[in-house]
């Protein structure tokens, strides 16, 4: 691989090429290609490359006003609940004016389903679904009502800690089965016996601007599909640990790109975001040359990230040619009377003995606990020392999906090049 010049250009040069066609733009995925086969590619041969993450965002809280019943039917709220997911009324009390401004998180659980949580409810909304709203007034009135997004004025979702440049991977080591963890699906076993991980590798945001030369407030973003910006750096963020504080407009928002995800602790939510790189000069430029194997992924206890227990890098973990989605035999189904693929899976993506690929998160479950491995997907192992012993543990569960991240950065940069998102 080689790299010439000490060039450099501006956004506004940049955005001109945009304008007459001229841009040239890359996926991080698209790059790293280009970087394992050897080509020769230079700072002339690159003005943009966008890059791309999903998977679990616990920091994903939605900002929403909704009408409940007339003005002067109620003074202020005290409770909401929608689909038996309750929101934290206001700040502002709206009073007397028979609506509710709220916030409601990714993370908050149904008070009646407890498979079903903020990040359901985040999709059942972005898919026109119907959902079903209770209020309680703070002099005990109730009221009901039945509404979708475009009921509500405002619907703006918000990002306090995404896209996180650092993830860490979980093992049990302890003789202790039954762990239950937002990182395991189901309870994790113990002994060493399985392993799980996040993050996206060499095609995450901030893995290709570290310094954060580019990425950083006011810059444009997809955020599940439409655009927004980054506020700011999120909360717990570090110089050596950052994320991302996020914000756009729900009901621009794709379905495929975020939903709900079921683990041991109950529903979580997850997102996808995509970012562009512009490339300014050669040290951002030279920044997006990291392949999986240059990005270090630390094994921690799964009973807390304090615990490290070794370190590996992310090649073991996305290993080329593994499967990105899983495959369902039918012949192999032993037909159990409750199934533990539709009992366990973390998108509800396996119904009436189908697989939903629109849900699918390629995360690897069904294989896992399908008691005849009538699903077939290969994740793999990672190997590591572990207490000065050499293991191999069988990846079980991965917590982000490569796939949906490819597909929007892919989306990103078609929007760059029709002239329809500008740096």
């Amino acid at each position: 691989m080689k790299v010439f010049g000490m060039k450099n250009r501006t956004k506004e040069e940049i955005n001109e090429k945009i304008v007459n066609g001229e841009a040239k733009i890359l996926t991080a995925d698209e790059l790293k290609s280009k970087i394992k086969n050897s080509d020769e590619i230079s700072f002339d041969d690159v003005d943009v490359v966008t890059t791309g993450t999903c998977g679990i965002m616990s920091g994903t809280a939605a900002i929403l006003h909704i009408p409940i019943a007339d003005g002067g039917s109620f003074k202020k709220a005290k409770k909401i609940l929608l689909n038996g997911v309750e929101g934290h009324v206001g700040p502002c009390p709206n009073e007397w004016l028979g609506s509710v401004d709220l916030i409601i998180y990714g993370t908050e659980h149904s008070k009646t389903n407890p498979e079903y949580g903020g990040g359901f409810l985040f999709k059942d909304l972005v898919m026109g679904k119907e959902i079903n709203v209770e209020v309680e007034s703070e002099n005990g009135e109730f009221f009901t009502k039945k509404v979708t997004l475009d009921d509500m004025p405002t619907a703006e979702m918000i990002g306090t800690r995404n896209a996180f440049k650092n993830y860490n991977s979980f093992t049990n080591p302890d003789n202790e089965d039954g762990i239950t963890s937002i990182f395991a699906q189901p309870a994790m076993k113990g002994n060493l016996k399985e392993y799980t991980f996040s993050g996206c590798g060499d095609i995450n945001p901030l893995q290709n601007d570290p310094q954060q030369n580019v990425i950083k407030s006011g810059c444009k973003i997809l955020l599940n599909g439409a655009e927004g910006l980054i506020l700011g750096n999120g909360t717990r963020s570090s110089k050596d640990k950052p994320n991302l504080m996020l914000a756009a407009n729900m009901k621009d928002m794709g379905e495929k790109y975020l939903g709900g995800f079921k683990t041991s602790e109950g529903p979580e939510v997850f997102d996808s975001v995509a970012i562009p790189i512009p490339i300014l000069d050669e040290k951002i430029f030279n920044n997006t040359f990291l392949l999986d194997k240059d990005i270090p992924l630390s094994i921690s206890h799964i009973k807390g990230r304090h615990l490290p227990l070794a370190q590996i890098d992310y090649s073991k973990a996305w290993v080329e040619g593994n499967d990105e989605r899983p495959i369902f035999n039918k012949d192999e189904c032993l037909n159990c009377d409750e199934c533990d693929v539709k009992k366990y899976c973390p998108t509800n993506a396996f119904k009436n003995k189908k697989i939903n690929l629109e849900y699918c998160f390629g995360c690897g479950v069904c294989h896992n606990v399908c008691k005849n491995r009538a699903f077939k997907i290969n994740l793999g192992s990672i190997k590591t020392e572990i207490n000065s012993n050499n293991v191999e543990i069988p990846i079980v569960c991965r917590e982000s999906d490569r796939k949906r991240a490819k597909d929007l950065a892919l989306e990103l940069k078609d929007k760059i090049l029709k002239n329809e998102f500008k740096l």
